[in-house]
């Protein structure tokens, strides 16, 4: 009895664990509130907007046309391989199968970029090249649900049909189909659940503008989910469990005597299934937006969540030009796709010091602001500060900055506490204190502690910042970046290190939070648009840049963003709460006792980020 308790205990568990998390994200789907971690009631909204959006829809039609071109293509010939090889004499039987199984083995990442290098050699990424990919790697999971088949068939029953006189083609579909088709019925479901999961390849093999709902999901999940793609998730979810449902009620696969009754209703049962997820499919195929139009196009590179959709819109309405849109998380990645090659990016919105770089690399082509009214528009005073990477004021075009700040929760911490950096290093926050996760950032207010410049490359200096942050790391209770935001509006800490922008978001979100930025000083980030060397379209490159400097699309943009604006009329427009805000529009005095962060050689990269290791690796 004991024994039986303890297995099902262990049953329970194991079920929980696997099963919590989704269910979890189900609940979410239904939550009112824009957070995880508030809920404000049931609602349907999101599997409304989920419906409604573009971006969404033009992924989801994406992912289905790929999954079931690419499991098509990879049924019909995974049969005719496994038809090849199972008549095969033992040794080269053995060969083949060896080499089917080293896709299988071999790991999705490896596979992933090798594929890239081999397509950015002879083309570009695209629709195509993911197509392919998807094909490839389901191909061996077909040819091994139909071997075990064609092993228990009977070959001298296909050849007495030849022999009786029936044609190959004849012989094979009144004997051998009908002993395969359910390995060929399985093999083509695995491959379309194969695809419709598959993230790896998909990643490394896509072009501009092409999205899946796996890379859909990694992308917003590292920049802050959002509730539509929780209902999304669940949809997903889901559809892959009536695949597996449909799968299980194959009648093919009956084996033990039952009536007929039960084989029409499991056959129902499946057509039915089958049925919905097709009309589904083409439902979403008929909404999706997700075809290019043959008129002229730019490729962008921009943050996530960093400009509003519907400015997109608007200007491939106006304009005629297609954009096809490309989003990253941190300056680092967007370098390192940018010098990938892979893709040739029309205009790109990035960090200062990784601009500073791509112009010292001569990788930067000059704007011409006459062709640009609108330009204008923007506060000279901002301009003047992109200096320290743009020094005459010939590569770029500033979009939004903001500061290196401390968030904080004025139920629990007086405004004069965190008016310096000491704040961080004094003990009176102990394991209620979270840290930026970055490798600048969180040196930045070390460095400032310690009367050096935010720049400082001295690796003496650097290690004396290392020092004071190790001492720091057993009173931090987290290295966050976009987790901060929801942990201090859940309260779940004191004070963070955060950007200005997502404190101005957590505050929005939570009364008791504010924000300040150390009278020492801090970091002033200034975010810009410019051309790289890869542009094929730099007329449209700059009407597009125009068009971002436009006040109506600025205003549309900070209102999606709530970063400060350098457009001069959107912050005439503010109210004066939000002019009066810190986190959304700093004021003089504190962009006065901020430093611009400068570009780092490889070597002194490499430095930083081997220090940065230690701290993490110190912390853990």
């Amino acid at each position: 009895m004991v024994k039986k308790c303890a297995s099902r205990l262990y049953m329970a568990l194991i079920f929980a664990f696997l099963y919590l998390p989704i269910v979890v994200l189900i609940i979410l789907s239904f939550n009112r509130s824009n957070t995880r971690v508030n809920w404000k009631g049931f609602t349907l909204d999101w599997y409304v907007r989920c419906f409604q959006n573009e971006n969404i829809m033009s992924a989801f039609a994406t992912t289905l046309e790929i999954t079931f071109i690419a499991a098509i293509l990879a049924t019909i010939i995974g049969t005719l391989a496994a038809l090849g090889i199972s008549a095969m004499k033992k040794r080269g039987k053995t060969i083949f199968l060896g080499a089917t199984n080293i896709p299988l083995l071999n790991a999705d990442i490896v596979t992933g970029i090798s594929m890239m290098l081999l397509f950015v050699r002879f083309t570009h990424l695209g629709f195509v090249t993911v197509l392919i990919a998807h094909v490839t790697f389901n191909i061996p999971y077909v040819i091994l649900n139909i071997l075990p088949k064609l092993k228990q068939a009977n070959r001298c029953t296909y050849e007495a049909a030849l022999d009786l006189g029936a044609s190959p083609l004849y012989a094979f579909y009144k004997v051998t189909w009908p002993e395969i088709r359910p390995g060929v019925f399985s093999g083509f479901l695995m491959a379309v659940t194969m695809s419709l999961d598959d993230f790896s390849i998909t990643y490394f093999t896509k072009g501009a503008g092409i999205n899946t709902l796996s890379t859909m999901l990694y992308t917003e999940l590292r920049k802050g989910i959002k509730p539509e793609l929780y209902a999304l998730s669940t949809i997903l979810f889901f559809t892959v469990l009536l695949l597996l449902i449909a799968a299980n009620l194959n009648p093919d696969k009956i084996t033990a005597p039952v009536s007929k009754r039960t084989v029409y209703l499991k056959r129902a049962a499946c057509t039915a299934i089958l049925a919905s997820l097709v009309l589904g499919s083409l439902a979403i195929f008929a909404d999706g937006s997700r075809f290019s139009s043959d008129g002229p196009s730019i490729t962008v590179l921009n943050y996530g969540k960093y400009l509003d959709e519907d400015a997109l819109r608007e200007f491939e309405e106006e304009s005629g030009i297609k954009v096809n849109y490309e989003e990253y998380e941190d300056p680092e990645e967007m370098y390192t796709k940018y010098k990938a090659g892979s893709i040739d990016y029309d205009v790109i919105c990035t960090s200062d010091y990784i601009i500073e770089k791509l112009i010292q690399e001569d990788e930067v082509l000059e704007i011409s602001y006459d062709d640009m009214p609108n330009y204008q528009n923007l506060n000279p005073d901002i301009i003047d500060m992109t200096a320290s990477f743009d020094p005459k004021h010939r590569y770029t075009v500033p979009y939004f900055y903001g500061t290196l700040g401390i968030l904080y929760n004025t139920e629990l911490v007086r405004p004069e506490d965190v008016e310096s950096w000491d704040c961080l290093w004094n003990g009176s926050y102990a394991d209620d204190m979270i840290m930026i996760g970055s490798v600048r950032d969180a040196f930045a207010p070390a460095l400032i502690t310690l009367g050096y410049s935010l720049n400082d490359t001295d690796e003496t200096h650097l290690r004396e910042a290392l020092d004071i942050l190790k001492a720091q790391s057993a009173q931090v209770s987290a290295y966050y970046v976009d987790e901060t935001c929801d942990e201090m509006i859940a309260e779940n800490a004191a004070i963070a290190v955060c950007y200005s922008g997502e404190a101005g978001e957590a505050m929005a979100e939570n009364d008791h939070l504010a924000y300040s930025v150390p009278k020492e000083g801090s970091n002033l980030w200034i975010d810009s648009w410019f051309i790289p060397k890869t542009c094929q379209n730099q007329e449209g490159a700059q009407k597009f840049l125009d068009f971002l400097c436009r006040d109506d699309i600025s205003m549309a943009n900070f209102e999606y963003v709530y970063y400060a604006s350098p457009n001069l009329s959107v912050a005439e427009n503010q109210d004066a709460e939000l002019k009066e805000n810190e986190a959304v529009n700093p004021s003089e005095e504190v962009l006065r006792r901020c430093e611009v962060y400068r570009a780092l050689n490889d070597e002194k990269t490499v430095l930083y980020n081997s220090l940065w290791q230690e701290l993490i690796g110190h912390s853990s």
